[in-house]
This record gives C-alpha cells, structure tokens and sequence, in this order.
C-alpha cells in the first residue's frame, strides 16, 4: 500500500504514480457526467472547456480534457500534490451522496490495517500539541475557518471537496480518560476518494491546526 511509503517519509506524494493514467482515462469521460458526479460546474465556451469546484475553501479551475488546475482568483497554477488529489476525486467520485453519519478512518474500506498509524500522526499529534486546552483547539479551528459542529467538547467540519467534508474532534478527559482527537468522515466516504487520500488529507488538516496553533 502507497500509505506506507508515506508514512515512514520515503514518498512525499504517494500517489502520484497514477496521475498521468487517470487523466488519459478522464479524457474520454463525457465532462458533463464528471461534473454531475463530483458537485462540480462545467463549463464550455468556444475552445475553453472547464470545470469549477471549491477545493480547500478556495475555488480552483481544472481544463478539461488536459486536466490542468489553477487557483480561481489569481489564475496560479496548482501543485502536483493538490492535482494529484483532484484526479483520483474526479475519477472516484460517483454521485453518491453524503450519508450524514460520521466515521472513523478505520471504517473507511481497507483503512482498518492504518488505522492505528493514522491516529499516530493525526489525533495523537494534535492531543501532543492541544492537551487539555480547549480554547486553543478552538481558536485555531476558527482561524482555519472551521464549521462547528456539536460533537464532542469541541468539533469542526472542514468541506474539503463538494463530496468530502471531514471533521476533527476534541473531548476532554477526566480522572478515568485522557484527552483524545480524532478525524472523522462521511459515511460515503469511499465513494469519493480512496482510502490512502483521505490519511493525507487527514494529515494535511492536522499540520494546519498545529501551524495555526502557531
């Protein structure tokens, strides 16, 4: 599995090795069934054919057949990484949608055996950082932009594609628990992404909490 490599820092971005396969195989997708699958607009205007999503809480512009993104706004290109991303969403995505029932990473198809690892370096790293102090979880959380949600003592929901929201949570401890954190997911999780995108995206999102915590 990619997520391995990843894990013990060998491969910065593990699943770049199918990009290139997964955009030849878009090219021959008919673009208005991608957009209608993934939440996304398309649109067609003379030679331009495009597709806009919001990606990150930014919106960003994917050329269509190429495949090529860019930021909305300022019309900059897009990493590999954030592209990488965007081409197994496109290709995985298939309408389903969202179930309103929040998981755990080890629910999530073939994410049991990581489990254990992905709370590594997400909800333990964050506990490590956070501890008990609530209000520090929760500022940082608002600088990022986070939804509230009622869960836990504190949770936030991030959109990060139209089909892929995921939430982070804090409950405090007492005398018999310690403080825990932990990503969770939409049931439909595996209908959007694979499971290795979703140990990144889940590491992304604790990196920027850590960062915000400054």
């Amino acid at each position: 599995m990619a997520e391995k490599d990843w894990l013990l820092g060998e491969t910065p971005n593990p699943l770049s090795d199918r990009v290139a396969e997964i955009r030849e195989k878009l090219r021959d997708k008919n673009p208005e069934e991608l957009a209608a699958y993934t939440g996304a607009t398309y649109l067609s205007k003379g030679q331009g054919r495009e597709f806009q999503l919001p990606f990150w809480s930014r919106d960003v512009i994917i050329s269509f057949p190429d495949f090529v993104g860019c930021e909305a706004g300022s019309g900059e290109e897009l990493n590999s990484f954030d592209m990488t991303m965007l081409a197994y969403y496109f290709d995985v995505s298939n309408s389903v949608p969202l179930a309103g029932e929040w998981i755990a990473f080890k629910q999530i198809p073939g994410g049991m055996f990581y489990a254990q690892a992905f709370q590594g370096y997400t909800g333990d790293n964050l506990l490590k950082v956070f501890g008990d102090d609530l209000e520090a979880f929760i500022k940082a959380n608002e600088k990022l932009g986070g939804r509230r949600e009622v869960f836990g003592n504190a949770a936030f929901s991030y959109q990060i594609l139209p089909h892929v929201p995921i939430m982070v949570v804090c409950w405090l401890g007492d005398e018999d628990f310690d403080s825990s954190y932990r990503m969770l997911f939409d049931a439909s999780a595996h209908h959007h992404l694979v499971t290795d995108a979703y140990a990144i995206l889940g590491s992304n999102l604790t990196k920027k909490l850590i960062k915000a915590k400054g």
